[in-house]
């Protein structure tokens, strides 16, 4: 039996009078690369937020790796790039590669920052510079790179196409597939639906704070009778 890497049961989340999640229900099985996808404000962050348990739930459960989320040992085996991704600007990038690979026990290991670093096409000269002097895609790529260079069985990664070049995004993805190869979980949100088709084996369409689908891309496709992602969600959310 496939193993549950994530369990959202019925999860609700307010702010205020405000239902931003309205119970959600939705399993991600270990191994698989799961996409959340949504419209700004349909509560996809609020869910990524209440998994990480930096903000407590208002009803319902959620559960890593069969334990439940609020529980430090939990998120042990969980690696997240948050979609608004701002490290110390006045840390080097090899500065923050050090201090984030040290947080989580790992060794640095200079060949394997380098190789990281190459296989998500960021110079190795960038480690010497302050944060505050990278571009957008760069800062993206740091981020990618502190987060991936730690080995974890789960992968929580908001938006993280975000600001990189057609190039970065393709060579993105090859390292998504081998994380995924060597038995890694990936969850991940994304604007870009191609992307989801692309690299997801299943996705949920989260809208108004419900799950309002569930299944392949493929399936989602055939379900709304549309010949493109996109067309779907839209009929989807309609």
């Amino acid at each position: 039996m496939t193993e549950t890497a994530l369990r959202f049961q019925q999860v609700v989340k307010r702010y205020g009078p405000s239902g931003v999640l309205q119970g959600v229900d939705l399993a991600v099985q270990a191994g698989e690369c799961f996409g959340l996808v949504g419209v700004n404000g349909a509560g996809k962050t609020s869910l990524i937020k209440c998994l990480l348990d930096f903000c407590a739930l208002d009803g319902g459960a959620i559960a890593i790796f069969g334990q439940p989320h609020d529980q430090p040992a939990s998120r042990a085996p969980l690696g997240f790039l948050p979609e608004r991704f701002m490290p110390p600007y006045y840390l080097t990038g090899a500065d923050f590669i050090k201090y984030l690979l040290t947080l989580q026990g790992v060794k640095v290991d200079a060949a394997a920052v380098a190789a990281m670093l190459a296989a998500l096409d960021l110079d190795a000269a960038a480690l010497k510079k302050t944060v505050r002097h990278y571009s957008k895609g760069m800062t993206q790529k740091l981020g990618l790179a502190a987060c991936l260079l730690s080995p974890k069985r789960l992968y929580v990664l908001d938006e993280p196409m975000s600001g990189l070049d057609p190039k970065a995004r393709a060579l993105l993805k090859q390292q998504l597939r081998a994380l995924q190869q060597r038995g890694s979980t990936l969850f991940l949100t994304s604007h870009a639906l191609a992307d989801v088709d692309e690299l997801c084996d299943r996705m949920a369409i989260l809208h108004d704070g419900a799950i309002r689908f569930t299944g392949t891309p493929a399936d989602c496709r055939a379900h709304y009778g549309a010949q493109t992602l996109e067309q779907a969600f839209l009929a989807c959310i309609a």
